[in-house]
């Protein structure tokens, strides 16, 4: 199977609220040579209030943001979703994708009225290079030159490490210029380090790490916290329930001391260090490896690592006891759609239904389909789309509820707080950057601000 390196750039890191600007990508063959690229931008969704401090890093202007002869966000991700289909199926990876750059282009396919889960369906997979990068300074130090930051300590900013590893990555936080700077990467890990290579791409399908865990009664796990690596010990507990996460036991704890911990004093137990049980989250590539790929862990060998843990998986009223211990509390519901895309999943009749609105041939048409949808996130979605790109097809007083409606959301109006950044957070963040801007950066910085005052005068006319 072959990859798709991608990256994107965006209005902010809010993964619910900002959007895509630029997608990149470059398909490859197994061994990570090209076969395709691809690179896109779109103007900005006119409810987006942009975030000052992306653009300073990215570089873009408020003209490329308003830009007519660029594409809609729509049309953007319309023409991306049709020619990733044909790419696949491939594994999907990038720099820390999996913890952003996916639930950038999981929303931008929701919002936009296509299955968002492009990146493992269909037979697609994914991985993530930071995070194999990362790892590989446990397994095999030396692998990669790693710079140090201003503090001293290991750096995995791409804008770094790939000049350090013979990249000219001058062009750095451009989406395409950071997947061909991923891809420099992941040829230097399949070279100089093959095996950590290969067992990193063995979990990249979610039953693979599910198999290992149940069959294996002892393996290692390496997890990154705030970009250095950490390995740990482990033994499956159990599925979690409503998620793709399982519940492993840390070797390190001796199970005897959980046995004499009262229920009701368990949970706290758990939250303090070592904590006795971790979360693997199998759809999302793991790293795991055998126990006895390594001489011992916590002054064990792996033969007492292995019978601890056949005792741990034996004590079925142990296991159970961590299970409920562990039990999260639900998340309480969005009343925002963009933060409601994990909440359910659309039925087959409500995908075919989007087939029907992308393949129509007007807006119009579009409009006349929009309330059609069983799943009413759906509903209003499309009603956003049609707003955006042809208000008149819709009836006087829909339009006029959604344009009130956005412009409110817009300046914060009536909201007590909001998740996204309104023009008045947005201007003043603006003024703080100017305070310290090179002579480049104020040029953008001052249009930008006159962009959001201008959008500020028009919100508020429309609100009264």
């Amino acid at each position: 199977m072959g990859f798709v390196f991608y990256d994107v750039e965006t209005t902010g890191l809010d993964k619910h609220f900002d959007q895509i600007l630029q997608f990149a990508a470059i398909r490859t063959d197994a061994d990570l040579n090209e076969i395709d690229r691809v690179e896109r931008r779109c103007r900005i969704i006119p409810h987006i209030v942009p975030s000052p401090g992306a653009l300073r890093v990215t570089r873009v202007s408020v003209e490329q943001l308003v830009d007519p002869a660029l594409p809609s966000h729509y049309e953007m991700i319309c023409e991306l979703a049709a020619m990733l289909a044909e790419w696949g199926p491939a594994i999907y990876l990038g720099w820390n994708t999996i913890d952003f750059d996916e639930h950038m282009l999981r929303q931008a396919l929701f919002q936009c009225l296509h299955p968002p889960y492009l990146t493992n369906t269909e037979g697609n997979s994914r991985c993530d290079a930071i995070k194999i990068a990362q790892s590989l300074q446990l397994i095999q130090p030396g692998a990669l030159a790693i710079p140090l930051n201003e503090k001293g300590k290991p750096s995995f900013k791409l804008d770094q490490l790939a000049p350090a590893n013979g990249f000219d990555h001058a062009n750095a936080h451009d989406a395409l210029a950071d997947v061909e700077a991923t891809i420099h990467i992941c040829r230097l890990i399949r070279d100089r380090a093959p095996d950590h290579w290969s067992q990193a791409l063995r979990f990249v399908n979610k039953a693979a790490p599910l198999a290992f865990m149940e069959d294996t009664p002892a393996f290692i796990a390496t997890e990154c916290y705030f970009g250095a690596p950490y390995q740990y010990a482990l033994t499956m507990i159990a599925p979690e329930e409503g998620s793709s996460s399982v519940l492993t036991y840390d070797l390190a704890v001796d199970p005897d001391e959980l046995r004499a911990i009262d229920d009701a004093l368990l949970p706290t137990r758990l939250g303090r260090k070592v904590k006795p049980v971790r979360r693997i989250r199998a759809n999302a590539a793991p790293l795991l490896h055998d126990i006895y790929d390594t001489p011992g862990f916590y002054g064990m060998t792996p033969d007492e690592l292995t019978e601890r843990a056949e005792e741990v998986r034996g004590d079925a009223e142990l296991c159970a006891r961590l299970v409920a211990a562990a039990e999260r509390e639900p998340f309480e519901p969005s009343p925002y759609v963009e933060a409601q895309i994990y909440d359910d999943f659309s039925g087959d009749a409500d995908r075919a239904r989007m087939h029907a609105f992308h393949a129509a041939p007007s807006w119009n048409h579009r409009a006349a389909l929009a309330g059609g949808f069983d799943d009413v996130r759906l509903v209003e979605l499309a009603g956003r789309l049609i707003f955006h790109h042809a208000p008149d097809a819709l009836e006087a007083n829909e339009r006029a509820a959604i344009e009130r409606g956005l412009a409110a959301r817009m300046l914060g109006h009536g909201f007590e707080q909001t998740p996204w950044l309104t023009l008045a957070a947005a201007d003043r963040e603006t003024e703080t950057l100017l305070a310290k801007a090179t002579e480049e950066e104020r040029v953008l910085l001052t249009a930008l601000r006159a962009h959001l005052k201008q959008e500020t005068g028009r919100c508020a006319a429309l609100i009264g």
